[in-house]
């Protein structure tokens, strides 16, 4: 069978991108928060930043975001120095502003002035080339809501188990 090409990429139509990927997980995240709602913001990179993202040097684990003077502010992510970069290479603590409509900032502002509500991100990944992060507002868990979701997760894998085992 005669797939369609793409002509720009010279690859198939029907397989995804090479670029669209997950690139880094908070799994932090999930772990110590309930996850309320998210969202999918673009980043706003300098040039040796994206570069760096390509290849996977992103860490999201003690980063949240804030809201001020209107914008949302991606804060305490780690971008790796681009490798190939030279003098003019980027600062990897800094803080990025990320890209979302002022309706969506007016409704994350309104959802975390609850008590004990935040927002931090979830994962970083690249779409049609562009970085992407998503967001959640998120409520902390307490210790025994993580033995809880431990416990139950333990359960699953065992009835996982035995289920495989029988058949």
């Amino acid at each position: 069978m005669i797939r369609p090409m793409n002509a720009r990429a010279n690859r198939p139509t029907n397989e995804p991108r090479k670029t669209d990927r997950i690139v880094a997980t908070n799994r932090k995240a999930f772990h110590d928060f309930f996850v309320i709602e998210s969202l999918e913001a673009g980043v706003a990179l300098t040039g040796t930043e994206i570069k760096s993202v390509r290849e996977g040097k992103v860490t999201l684990g003690e980063a949240y975001a804030r809201v001020e003077n209107g914008e949302l502010w991606l804060i305490g992510s780690h971008i790796a120095p681009y490798t190939h970069g030279n003098r003019a290479n980027h600062e990897p603590d800094r803080p990025r502003k990320l890209l979302v409509h002022k309706s969506q900032i007016r409704e994350l502002r309104e959802a975390i002035e609850q008590k004990g509500m935040t927002i931090v991100p979830l994962r970083m990944s690249l779409k049609q080339g562009r970085a992407k992060v998503e967001i959640g507002v998120v409520r902390g868990k307490k210790l025994y809501d993580k033995r809880a979701a431990s416990a139950e997760r333990e359960s699953h894998r065992d009835v996982e188990r035995a289920l495989r085992d029988r058949g």
